[in-house]
């Protein structure tokens, strides 16, 4: 848990190192295939975190990370992957999130 005014992706590698996704037989997984997240995690340290462990990262990247990897031209890179398919299915996770909290 975080203060109310603190943001989530400070908190993001603590949460990652905790991670348990359950099996139906033998140890939890620690590393989940994929990660899907909203534009507040789209961040170098994040998606450089993912990478390392092997994670597909699934996060838009937000407007002024487009804008400014444009204005730096060919020297800006590659704009990182995104599966709009697989994106799609976080709104099922926030739904049931969203009935959970009420």
């Amino acid at each position: 848990m975080t203060a109310g005014q603190a943001g989530d992706a400070p908190a993001f590698p603590l949460v990652m190192d905790r991670l348990r996704v359950p099996r139906p037989l033998g140890r939890p997984r620690t590393r989940p295939d994929v990660v899907l997240a909203d534009k507040a995690y789209s961040s170098r340290a994040i998606r450089d975190h993912l990478r390392r462990r092997g994670i597909t990262a699934v996060i838009p990247e937000r407007a002024d990370q487009q804008a400014n990897r444009r204005r730096r031209g060919q020297a800006g890179g590659r704009p990182p992957g995104f599966d709009r398919e697989a994106y799609k299915q976080r709104n099922t996770v926030e739904r049931c999130i969203n009935r959970l909290k009420q």
